[in-house]
């Protein structure tokens, strides 16, 4: 099943973001290559695709997991939970529907 893991980040997380995001996205590329991520990515929190300095207010991400158990405990090893980017992340059942 999917799971939608809704994450919010720190105020002025895009130090922290920097640091870790090399080991973030070396885990993200797992999900790629096992063929069971739908989608990953930032929350800008400037309305651009690049906000700069503004940086971002979090991430959604949506994959495949054995249980809602199983995407919890990958969600709070992810490196930006480790690092202190996110102060706060959702993990919950994701119905893909359309398109």
């Amino acid at each position: 099943m999917f799971y939608a893991i809704v994450c919010e980040d720190v105020a002025n997380s895009l130090p922290l973001r920097q640091g870790a995001r090399p080991a973030h996205l070396t885990r993200i590329q797992q999900l790629v290559d096992a063929g069971r991520l739908l989608v990953a990515g930032p929350h800008p929190a400037a309305d651009t695709e690049e906000p700069g300095e503004a940086g971002f207010t979090g991430s959604l991400i949506i994959a495949e997991f054995d249980s809602l158990e199983a995407a919890t405990a990958w969600a709070d090893t992810d490196p930006y939970v480790t690092a202190g980017v996110f102060q706060h992340v959702v993990v919950k059942p994701f119905k893909p529907v359309l398109p």
